[in-house]
């Protein structure tokens, strides 16, 4: 079994190799040595460093006091969680599962031995609580592939306790600071250790997006990247992360039908297919569990005595209410040939796009006239909805003017680097108009599902009066975004004339 820690740490160097007196540090009451700890770790990585691209970190470590397999991801600067499994010969499944989008079929190898000896620090408060741990670890990094040599060097680390007040880090920096020790260079010991023993690279050539084609590449790669990171959230079942999944399958859609100009479609259209399959897969449960959390919601807000016959449980049933955790299904999902399949495929085309001239010009040529493109067909759509009586018809215009919306959205998104603030304005208001019809089609799903249950109510004997009620305060509120509709399309529908 596994176990997920979150880690808060900084890295100091320092030129005599020393630590400094912590003592009196504010907050600090007594600084406690520990000993020294002999620590022996293998990091792993494909051949070409997937990992180490994407700074996540993967190795077996023995010595010390979590001797195991221990896999971080980053969350921000200097924050990372680490997942730790129990020492075994070979990587566990569970842990081998949340590098696999990374990984995919390309093999782990060994790519570096780090053999350190910590000289550990405990800072505590004065009732005896640990704050953070510092050690002092002498280095020597033994290159094992896609590199030669070794190297050796001494590092200050300081770790914040769980729990802990991230404030005292700033405080035990200040100490440091003072007595000339300095903040690492490197974001962790593997990636020195890679840099210091890694063969000499002629460095790429790099520089901002010029043409279309490289902004249009840029975003397509961001929500590639955003795929790949957020798999391992998603199997953890993180808050929001099937949700961020498959937000960054829609822009990846929407850009290869906006700018269908820059890349060829031929091409694109495929992987579209798939990420619609993946979006699919993706929304089975989510759907659901949204919706269960608005009728739940609506159910909270009406007082007990209107509440007849057994509408939360039956509802608790509908929804299909589980234990946390993602799905197996969903796991299956992400697991499969297909979805490892549609993630090379991406990898593909980012290596080699599919450009077509007008990827040649200047964004401005290009990229506006696409947003300005998918912004007219918007348009129509809410004008048609506007002409539109209240009813079915009318419910149908305004989610089809709900999904151009987003794409009209997205295409501006990607055209931000290259437009600036016109195409931050469009951003904000499609962001706008989307919540609003959203809102609409909520409705109509919310108001679907009522009139499902309420048959099933009736058919078992059960009051169906509680959910009328609920329907009918549904049906309130899609008027009442119906009628907010026009004054919100006039406040919006001149943006495009700034791009």
């Amino acid at each position: 079994m596994a176990d997920t820690k979150r880690e808060i740490e900084r890295k100091y160097e320092s030129d005599d190799s020393g630590l400094p007196d912590l003592t009196g540090v504010p907050g600090v009451e007594t600084v406690v040595d520990k000993g020294v700890a002999h620590l022996d770790a293998t990091y792993y990585d494909t051949a070409d460093e997937r990992l180490m691209a994407s700074s996540v970190t993967l190795r077996r470590r023995t010595g010390g006091s979590d001797a195991g397999w221990h896999l971080k991801f980053p969350v921000s600067e200097g924050v990372r969680d680490e997942i730790q499994a129990p020492l075994s010969d070979t990587l566990p499944d569970e842990l081998a599962a949340l590098v696999r989008s990374r990984v995919r079929g390309v093999e782990l190898l060994p790519v570096v031995r780090l053999r350190s000896d910590r000289d550990v620090r405990h800072l505590l408060d004065a009732d005896g609580r640990l704050l953070a741990e510092v050690s002092v670890d002498a280095v020597h990094a033994e290159r094992l592939s896609g590199g030669v040599g070794d190297a050796q060097w001494t590092e200050i680390e300081v770790e914040l306790a769980d729990g802990g007040d991230p404030a005292l880090l700033d405080k035990v920096d200040k100490r440091l600071r003072k007595a000339g020790v300095r903040p690492s260079g490197s974001s962790s010991k593997l990636a020195r250790a890679l840099a210091e023993t890694a063969p000499r690279k002629k460095s790429p050539v790099t520089g901002d997006p010029v043409t279309a084609g490289d902004h249009v590449l840029a975003y397509v790669r961001a929500q590639r990247d955003a795929i790949v990171a957020l798999d391992p959230a998603v199997r953890q079942d993180a808050e929001d992360s099937v949700h961020s999944m498959r937000v960054a399958t829609r822009r990846l859609r929407s850009t290869f039908k906006s700018y269908g100009k820059v890349l060829d479609r031929a091409v694109t259209d495929p992987i579209s297919d798939e990420l619609k399959w993946l979006a699919g897969e993706l929304g089975v449960d989510r759907d659901r569990e949204v919706l269960s959390e608005r009728l739940s919601a609506a159910l909270d807000e009406v007082p007990g005595a209107l509440v007849s016959g057994p509408v939360t449980a039956r509802l608790s049933t509908w929804s299909g209410d589980s234990p946390g955790g993602a799905s197996a299904r969903l796991i299956g999902v992400l697991d499969s040939r297909r979805h490892l399949a549609l993630l090379d495929a991406l990898d593909a085309l980012i290596a080699d796009p599919p450009l077509l001239k007008a990827a040649g010009k200047k964004p401005h040529e290009v990229i506006a006239k696409a947003v300005r493109k998918d912004f007219r067909k918007v348009s129509g759509l809410v004008g048609r909805a506007l002409e539109l009586e209240p009813g079915t018809d009318r419910d149908v215009a305004i989610h089809e003017a709900r999904k151009k919306t987003k794409r009209t959205r997205y295409a501006a998104e990607t055209a931000r680097p290259a437009l600036g603030s016109p195409a931050r304005t469009m951003v904000k208001s499609m962001k706008a108009l989307q919540n609003l019809l959203g809102e609409h089609q909520d409705s109509v799903m919310a108001r679907q599902t009522l009139r499902e249950l309420s048959a099933v109510a009736h058919a078992a004997g059960e009051s169906a009066f509680t959910y009328g009620l609920l329907y009918g305060r549904e049906e309130q509120r899609a008027a009442a975004v119906e009628a907010e509709l026009p004054g919100a399309w006039d406040g919006i529908k001149g943006d495009a004339d700034a791009l």
